[in-house]
């Protein structure tokens, strides 16, 4: 009998972007950090690229990347703040992979994951394809390589899902113990029922899928994987690795003992928890208790022998299946007894009424301009990935069933980031905690605020007081936010931004700063075409005209300005469209 372990890390974050600035803002709950990805970055992500293993007198005798020697996944909208903000954990990020490549039989230790991390089975199909879609290709843009796994967000699972994974070529994917419904040796007839986690994880399993595909599952290890995310087996690397070794049973067959967990479990939820890991996986190497593996090795080495059938609508973080993301189960994070979730069913139903609608907008405005509108939102990941001029040129001219012009260019992305904010608004973090005004619901809330602006501008269609209004069916828990649509008009509509909003951020801020000809704003190029600056005393006023243009969706629009300085934080100002210099001139004498 050979023995082998596996260590998965789920590392993800929920996006915190602003939908119009496409960064992240202040975040007071993550103090002394600026938000949440930056400290769990520094608390975890990037200690895991150096993690120290120290000898019995505490000195440090090697300093390992330990994402090169286990099973990871990252979120996809993860890794695009971490390329922008922390290239250096990034790029330690792709040499790990590299160098498991080396150490695994040419397998890879990082897998795809679902792209922006909804739950899978409430999505409908064409969402399902182009979240597995964008996931893949994503991945394959970043590690230069194909995915042998995708991980599926909090496991939830259903078979057309697996399907999917399937038709795209996935290997595998990693689920919880209590998912499997019934097990039996491929080829014969008598299935052996396992659920309520009572499935051997030890070996992996085939799926057979109703298109007639199949996938190998991996069960992870539940009470071992319990015991390191709840429990004190972080507190010492050795012990870690004796019981993991402790999984192993006395029989012949080779034997896979893997866990999985959320990445963040080393070093964010528990201190040091990075150098627990590389103890563990040093302690198991150095006294050979077993082999350290990854999961598409092992597949390679050991196909499956037995078959498995999966509980659909199933997860790992919610006894009910999928519940925790539709309904008021009882799950939730628990930090408020006495609330309820009763929210969570009349959000969901607010954003499928919203998708459905997006989804015709969408349809109608493209006919004639797109040939496949949604295999051109499948497409649509090459420009996420990379909005240079040339490849949106490429991109158009593929897509195209006429030429377009400028403004048909613009009214085209506009609506592919109507749909970018329509799948975002389905992330899971949005329902998986206690309060509807929390920043993770608020986030994807602020999604569909997007799309709804969106829709707006490029159809004139104004979805946006029927969506208030099915808001208003969602109970907040705290009296003062009422509902939903009490939460929208406080926490989202104040942070909306058009065009004339930027001008206006410019004209305000040159009243400190000096800027050149052309800024670049978050996502926006700010061009000035007049300016100028008056200061008596205290006092500053600026008067000019701008041309603000967005990078995203290439919409641009010459705008006059004004902002009057006061003194302390007494700030005036206003913007309109530009009209000709006559009028700016006169704006001007009138100011």
């Amino acid at each position: 009998m050979s023995r082998y372990i596996t260590i998965h890390g789920h590392f993800y974050q929920p996006p915190r972007e602003n939908p119009w600035l496409e960064e992240v803002e202040l975040q007071d709950s993550a103090y002394p950090y600026h938000d949440w990805n930056s400290r769990i970055t520094a608390e975890c992500y990037a200690p895991n690229t150096a993690s120290r293993i120290l000898d019995s007198d505490r000195r440090i005798i090697d300093i390992v990347n330990n994402y090169s020697r286990i099973s990871f996944n990252f979120g996809p909208t993860l890794l695009s703040w971490m390329e922008r903000h922390d290239p250096e954990t990034y790029h330690a990020l792709i040499e790990a992979d590299k160098i498991s490549r080396e150490r695994y039989s040419g397998h890879g230790s990082a897998l795809a994951q679902a792209y922006n991390h909804l739950i899978m089975p409430l999505a409908n199909e064409r969402d399902k394809r182009t979240q597995v879609l964008w996931g893949l290709r994503d991945f394959e843009h970043r590690f230069g390589r194909k995915a042998e796994g995708m991980w599926l967000p909090e496991t939830a699972v259903d078979l057309a899902t697996l399907d999917l994974l399937a038709e795209y070529g996935v290997a595998f994917t990693i689920l919880a113990p209590h998912q499997a419904r019934r097990i039996r040796p491929i080829g014969e007839e008598e299935w052996v029922d396992v659920e309520g986690g009572s499935v051997d994880p030890k070996r992996p399993y085939q799926c057979h899928l109703p298109s007639g595909k199949t996938i190998a599952l991996f069960f992870y290890d539940g009470p071992i994987s319990q015991d390191i995310a709840f429990g004190g087996l972080l507190d010492n690397g050795e012990v870690f690795a004796n019981r993991l070794n402790s999984a192993f049973v006395d029989e012949e067959t080779d034997q896979l003992v893997h866990i999985a967990t959320d990445g963040e479990t080393y070093g964010h939820h528990h201190r040091y928890g990075d150098m627990a890991l590389a103890y563990c996986l040093y302690h198991i190497e150095a006294n050979e208790l077993a082999q350290i593996t990854i999961y598409g090795e092992h597949l390679e080495k050991h196909p499956p022998d037995y078959e498995a059938e999966i509980i659909d609508d199933s997860s790992w973080s919610c006894i009910h299946g999928i519940e925790r993301w539709r309904s008021d189960c009882g799950c939730s994070s628990g930090m408020h007894p006495g609330w309820n979730q009763a929210w969570r069913a009349p959000l969901r139903g607010a954003l499928d009424w919203l998708r459905d609608n997006l989804a015709q907008v969408y349809e109608e405005q493209l006919e004639g301009l797109f040939a496949d509108p949604w295999q051109a939102r499948d497409d649509y990941v090459e420009i996420i990935l990379e909005r240079s001029p040339k490849r949106l040129d490429s991109f158009i001219a593929s897509q195209a069933s006429t030429p377009l012009s400028d403004d048909d260019k613009s009214r085209v992305l506009k609506l592919l980031e109507m749909q970018r904010h329509e799948l975002l608004m389905y992330t899971s973090c949005g329902w998986f905690f206690d309060e509807l005004s929390g920043i993770e619901t608020v986030q994807v809330i602020q999604y569909a605020a997007r799309a709804i602006q969106l829709a707006r501008d490029v159809s004139g269609i104004d979805l946006e007081d029927a969506f208030i209004g099915l808001l208003e069916r969602a109970p907040s828990n705290i009296p003062n936010y009422k509902n939903g649509a009490e939460v929208y008009r406080m926490f989202v509509q104040p942070t909306v931004l058009d065009l004339r909003r930027v001008a206006v951020h410019y004209a305000v801020s040159s009243l400190f700063k000096e800027y050149e000809e052309k800024e670049h704003l978050y996502t926006y190029t700010a061009t000035g075409l007049r300016y100028e600056r008056s200061e008596v005393g205290r006092q500053k006023l600026a008067v000019g005209s701008v041309r603000v243009q967005s990078d995203v969706t290439m919409e641009d629009e010459t705008i006059s300005f004004a902002a009057l300085h006061l003194g302390d934080h007494n700030i005036v100002g206003g913007a309109r469209t530009f009209v000709n210099d006559e009028t700016y001139d006169r704006s001007r004498t009138e100011l």
